[in-house]
C-alpha cells in the first residue's frame, strides 16, 4: 500500500509538472518575441468579407505640429476598442522612441478601427500623419490612400502655418475636408474665433464643425458618426484586375519587407503571385493583413481596403514608393501614385570609427527603406573617409534620421554642414546642379565657363501676433527675404508671406523666429523655383592645406562673419603640435579670415646661466629653423572629436 500511495504522488506531481511545462510554454507563445512568429499563421482571424466598399471609409488627421493629432487617435483607437482603454495610452500610433522622445509625429502610422453606427458594422482605416513642415511627404503620401480627413485646429492658437499648408494638400487631391476644433477644455480656447478663422481662411461649410477635447474625450464620440456621414467610401470595383497602391513600407527582421497597399481595384489574397510595374519584379505573397494596431492576418483584402502584404521582398531598392501592384497574367493600367519627394537639404554623413562603415551601410538601407524620402549617394572624403551624400526634406529631417541611426542601430556618425542644391548655368547652355561643395567650379571656372550661378528660393508662410511685425520684417530683411503678402487674419494676427533663399532657411532659421516671437510664430514654406545670386565656395586651409570636409557654398555678402566664426571655432576645437598651425578661410586664393595656434616649445634656455647672450641666440635661432622644418613636413592631424564638435554646433 505504500509503495503503491508514493507511486501515485510520484505520477501526480509528474502531472503537475507537465501541466507547468505546458503554461510555460503557453505564456512564451504568448511573449512580445514568439507573437510576431505566431503572426505568421495565416488563419484568418477576422473575416473582411463583410465589409463591402459602402461600409468602408479611408481618412487621415491632417493638422499643425502638437494640436493634438496623436491624443485624438488614441482616443478613437480606445472608442472603438482597438486599444483597452486604460487611461494610460499616449502617442499609441507613434512607434518610434525619437516621436515620443520629441513629441511629435514623424512616420505616418495607418491603423483598422471597426465600429458600429445605425446598426450597421463599418471598417474605418485612420492614418496618423506628422505636423512639421520638414515632413509633408509623409502627408502627402498618406493622403493618396484616402477619401477624407479631419483638419484638427487648436482651440487657443487657431490656425497655424501648417494648418494652411495641410488644408492645401488636402484640398489638392479632391478630399472631403471635416474641420475639428480640438483642446476646447484649456482656459484660453475661444472655438467660435476660430471657427471664423476656418471659414474666412478656407472657405468651408463651418455649420457642422466638431468642437472636442481629446484628452478629457468631450465630445469624441460625434467624430466617427461624422466621418462615416461624410467622407465618401472607396470608388474601386472588385470585379476589376487587382490594383494596389504601394504607400508604405519597413523593414522586419524575419520577415523582410512589409508593404502597405491601399487595394484600388479587385482583390488580393494569400497564395498570390504579383508583380510591381515600376520594379518589374514578381513575387509570391505569403501573408495578407490589416494594422489593428498591430500586424493581424486576414488572408484577404478587397477594393477599398487599406493593409499590408509580405511576399518576400528583402532588398530596400525593391520597395518603390508610389508603385502599382497587380496580378502576374493581368494587365492593367498603372496608378498615377503621387510625386516624389524632393531632396531640400543635403548632408555628408560618415562613420566615426571607419571600421564601422559596411554595418552603417546596411543600416542606412534599412532606414532609408523606412523613409523613402531621404535620397542616398556614396562619397569620399580625404578628411573623413568613405561615406555618404544624403538628401532630406528639412533640417529636423536631417537631425531626426541621425538620431534614428544612434538609437535603432547604434551608429556613431559625424554629419557635414547641411547645403542646399545650387544650380550652375554654363555658357553652353548646359546645367548642372550641385549638392556638395566639392562640386562647385573653381574661381576661374566661373569667370571663363559659368554664365550665372543661381540658389532655390522658398515662399515661406508666417503667423504671428501684431506686435512681433517689426521684429519678424527685420528677420526676413537681414536673411535677404522679399515681402510679397501680408494679411491680418483677425484682430490680432498676421499672415506674411517672404520669398527667402533656402540656404537662409535650412541653417537657424526656425530657431531665431521662434526667439523673435517668444515662440508664438508659426512656419511654413514651399519651393519656389531659383533666382541669380553671387555664390562663392569657401574652403577651410590648415597650414595652407585645404580640409574638403569643411567647404560650404554661400552669399559672398555672408563670407566674412561666417569665415571669422570658423577659424575661431576651430582654433578652439584643435590641440596645439610641435609646430605652429594656421587656420584659415579662402574664397580662392583670397583669404578671408585667420587664426594661429602657436607651437608647444621646450625651453631650450633653461641650462644658460648668464654668460654671453650670442649663446642664447643661437640655441633659439636653431630651435626656430627646426620648427620651421617640422611645420613643413608635419601634417596637422585633426581628431575626429574636433570634427564631431564642429559640425554639430553647425548642425
Amino acid at each position: 500500500m505504500r509503495s503503491l500511495y508514493g507511486l501515485s504522488r510520484l505520477l501526480s506531481a509528474d502531472l503537475r509538472q507537465q501541466q507547468c511545462v505546458r503554461h510555460f510554454i503557453q505564456k512564451r507563445w504568448q511573449s512580445k518575441t514568439t507573437e510576431k512568429l505566431k503572426s505568421l499563421d495565416p488563419t484568418k482571424e477576422i473575416d473582411l468579407t463583410d465589409f463591402p466598399a459602402e461600409r468602408i471609409r479611408n481618412f487621415s488627421i491632417i493638422a499643425h505640429i502638437d494640436h493634438g493629432k496623436s491624443t485624438l487617435a488614441d482616443r478613437l483607437l480606445e472608442l472603438t476598442r482597438t486599444i483597452r482603454d486604460q487611461g494610460s495610452n499616449k502617442q499609441v500610433l507613434d512607434k518610434l522612441k525619437v516621436e515620443r522622445e520629441r513629441g511629435i509625429t514623424v512616420k505616418a502610422q495607418t491603423v483598422s478601427m471597426f465600429y458600429t453606427y445605425k446598426g450597421q458594422k463599418y471598417l474605418l482605416n485612420l492614418i496618423d500623419t506628422p505636423g512639421h513642415v520638414d515632413f509633408s511627404y509623409e502627408v502627402s503620401r498618406s493622403l493618396a490612400a484616402c477619401q477624407g480627413t479631419l483638419l484638427l485646429v487648436d482651440a487657443s492658437q487657431g490656425i497655424q502655418a501648417q494648418t494652411v499648408a495641410n488644408f492645401y494638400l488636402a484640398f489638392g487631391q479632391g478630399l472631403h475636408v471635416i474641420p475639428v476644433i480640438n483642446k476646447i477644455d484649456l482656459p484660453g480656447a475661444n472655438p467660435d474665433k476660430v471657427v471664423k478663422q476656418i471659414h474666412s481662411a478656407f472657405e468651408l461649410d463651418t455649420a457642422d464643425v466638431l468642437k472636442i477635447s481629446a484628452k478629457t474625450r468631450k465630445n469624441i464620440e460625434a467624430v466617427l458618426p461624422s466621418v462615416i456621414d461624410n467622407i465618401p467610401s472607396p470608388t474601386g470595383s472588385m470585379d476589376k484586375p487587382m490594383r494596389a497602391l504601394l504607400f508604405d513600407s519597413w523593414f522586419d527582421k524575419y520577415v523582410g519587407v512589409v508593404c502597405m497597399l491601399a487595394v484600388v481595384d479587385g482583390v488580393i489574397k494569400k497564395g498570390d503571385k504579383v508583380m510591381s510595374a515600376h520594379a518589374d519584379e514578381k513575387y509570391e505573397i505569403s501573408e495578407v493583413g490589416i494594422m489593428h494596431p498591430e500586424q493581424t492576418p486576414t488572408g484577404y483584402l478587397h477594393a477599398g481596403q487599406v493593409g499590408y502584404i509580405i511576399c518576400g521582398m528583402k532588398s530596400a531598392s525593391e520597395a518603390h514608393i508610389g508603385d502599382t501592384f497587380h496580378h502576374l497574367k493581368s494587365k492593367v493600367e498603372p496608378l498615377p501614385g503621387f510625386e516624389a519627394a524632393k531632396s531640400m537639404v543635403f548632408a555628408g554623413i560618415f562613420p566615426v570609427d571607419t571600421t564601422d562603415f559596411q554595418k552603417l551601410d546596411e543600416s542606412i538601407k534599412k532606414l532609408t527603406l523606412n523613409d523613402a524620402s531621404v535620397s542616398v549617394h556614396k562619397e569620399t572624403s580625404n578628411a573623413l573617409g568613405q561615406g555618404w551624400r544624403l538628401g532630406f526634406l528639412g533640417t529636423l529631417h536631417m537631425d531626426v534620421f541621425r538620431q534614428r541611426l544612434e538609437e535603432e542601430y547604434e551608429a556613431n556618425v559625424i554629419v557635414t554642414q547641411p547645403t542646399v542644391p545650387y544650380k550652375v548655368v554654363f555658357r553652353n547652355g548646359d546645367e548642372k546642379i550641385v549638392r556638395n561643395p566639392s562640386d562647385f567650379p573653381s574661381i576661374d571656372e566661373v569667370s571663363t565657363k559659368v554664365l550665372n550661378l543661381q540658389e532655390p528660393m522658398v515662399l515661406a508662410t508666417m503667423i504671428f501676433p501684431e506686435e512681433y511685425m517689426g521684429q519678424m520684417m527685420d528677420l526676413c530683411g537681414t536673411r535677404r527675404g522679399e515681402q510679397t503678402e501680408y494679411m491680418f487674419m483677425d484682430e490680432t494676427r498676421v499672415l506674411m508671406k517672404y520669398r527667402l533663399p533656402l540656404a537662409e532657411v535650412v541653417t537657424d532659421f526656425y530657431d531665431e523666429l521662434k526667439s523673435r516671437t517668444s515662440g508664438y510664430a508659426t512656419f511654413d514654406y514651399e519651393e519656389n523655383g531659383y533666382e541669380i545670386s553671387d555664390l562663392v565656395k569657401m574652403t577651410v586651409l590648415i597650414n595652407s592645406k585645404p580640409v574638403d570636409a569643411l567647404s560650404i557654398i554661400l552669399h559672398r555678402a555672408q563670407v566674412q562673419i561666417v569665415g571669422r566664426d570658423w577659424v575661431k571655432r576651430l582654433k578652439g576645437l584643435i590641440q596645439r603640435q610641435l609646430f605652429e598651425i594656421v587656420i584659415q578661410t579662402a574664397i580662392g586664393h583670397k583669404i578671408v579670415a585667420r587664426e594661429t595656434i602657436t607651437a608647444l616649445r621646450k625651453n631650450v634656455t633653461a641650462k644658460c646661466y648668464g654668460g654671453d647672450i650670442t649663446r642664447r641666440m643661437k640655441l633659439l635661432e636653431k630651435q626656430k629653423a627646426g620648427k620651421k622644418r617640422m611645420k613643413m613636413i608635419g601634417n596637422v592631424e585633426i581628431p575626429q572629436k574636433a570634427f564631431y564638435d564642429f559640425m554639430d554646433k553647425k548642425a
